[in-house]
């Protein structure tokens, strides 16, 4: 036990030693944490410019400018009244959507000639397009139904009848989950669960190929004959310094107010499970990869693309089948399903058991091929 503690230290002491490593694995997550923080603290896009053309000047086109105004997510950028230099203004005024008011508009509403309103969104950003274009319905929309009531009025409908003339049904959407569609709910967490990722495939790319390097893996080999002990000494140093990652991230909560409160000891569970799993990984290719460089960079190749395929922002299942089989061999994957389900949709740990069993195969056939490449390894070594 004594001499398994010395090597702790000495593992300890070798990260503390590269200076390189001790700050991706502490900066990284602090900077990406904050940085990320502030980028997203907002949560939701509001004020986007629109370029309004009012071609009618009418009571009924100004109110229709005024409800875009009202709302919070648009903000009228310009409002010209004729359609000269459009494409150049839309550029100046950074506009997500220009709208155009036709001339004549509200005299065919008024004599039901139909008019209609067009609507130019750009799309060169889908999330403000698509921010933009909600709350255009939503305001156009809303000015429909007014019209239309109105109209049924005049026309000597009763009042008690003039919702269901206009309106044969009603639809009711309700949010769950992220009611406020808060994107820093939503992003946030999943690109810091990649960073962790990535910070531990480093760090464990080092762990035997720098014994490789420096010719210290047959001292190291000769002080713990036990490849379980020897395992053991280059992961546990990883899993502490993982659960005071897991504190900062969760003390980042606290400081932009993100309200994850509820299954964290259940989440808790769960990431354990996920950072084995990932060292694990980086065990394997460190034992297998005999250097330094390499072994990093066969680690990025898996770890880079990981977000992208895990699901957590475009479907697995619109993905094809063999992406979705490298995508499986990810832990990340595993862990953000496990994430949204126990956080984002505040379910049961009951319901992560997929997840969970299959980062635990990955944990397994990792473990079991990094003892048998251990073992080879040792024995090339003790026979020089």
């Amino acid at each position: 036990m004594e001499n398994f503690g010395s090597l702790l230290k000495r593992e300890f002491r070798f990260f503390w030693q590269n200076k390189v490593l001790r700050l991706l694995f502490i900066g990284a997550p602090l900077l990406y944490g904050i940085l990320l923080g502030y980028v997203y603290g907002k949560g939701k896009v509001t004020d986007l410019p629109i370029v309004v053309v009012d071609e009618d000047r009418s009571e009924m086109s100004a109110k229709a400018i005024q409800m875009f105004q009202d709302n919070e997510v648009l903000n009228i950028a310009a409002t010209l009244y004729d359609q000269n230099n459009l494409s150049q203004i839309a550029i100046d005024k950074e506009a997500t959507c220009i709208v155009l008011i036709p001339k004549g508009f509200e005299k065919m509403v008024l004599t039901k000639k139909y008019p209609e309103i067009v609507t130019i969104v750009n799309t060169s950003n889908v999330l403000t397009a698509n921010y933009a274009s909600t709350a255009l319905q939503v305001c156009l929309g809303t000015l429909k139904a007014g019209v239309q009531i109105e109209t049924l009025r005049k026309q000597g409908t009763p009042e008690n009848l003039v919702m269901t003339q206009y309106e044969p049904f009603r639809t009711t959407f309700i949010k769950k989950y992220n009611r406020s569609t808060n994107y820093m709910y939503f992003l946030w967490p999943g690109v810091l669960a990649t960073v962790l990722q990535q910070v531990l495939l480093l760090g464990l790319a080092l762990s035997f190929a720098s014994e490789y390097e420096n010719g210290t893996f047959k001292e190291l080999v000769q002080k713990c004959p036990s490849l379980l002990k020897l395992i053991s000494v280059k992961i546990i140093p990883y899993l502490i310094m993982s659960f005071g990652l897991w504190i900062l991230y969760w003390l980042f909560t606290l400081w932009f107010r993100i309200p994850f409160f509820d299954n964290l000891w259940a989440l808790t569970l769960v990431a354990g499970v996920f950072v084995i799993a990932v060292c694990f990984i980086g065990i394997l290719v460190s034992i297998l990869i005999p250097n330094q460089l390499k072994a990093t960079e066969v680690l990025m190749v898996i770890a880079t693309p990981s977000f992208i395929l895990s699901g957590f922002t475009w479907p697995l299942s619109q993905m094809p089948f063999w992406v979705q089989c490298v995508a499986d061999v990810i832990p990340l994957t595993h862990f953000l399903k496990a994430f949204r389900i126990l956080i984002i949709e505040n379910g049961e740990l009951s319901q992560t058991i997929s997840a969970v069993r299959n980062m635990l195969i990955i944990t397994v056939i990792c473990g079991i091929a990094s003892y048998v490449a251990l073992y080879y390894k040792r024995k090339a070594v003790l026979k020089t």
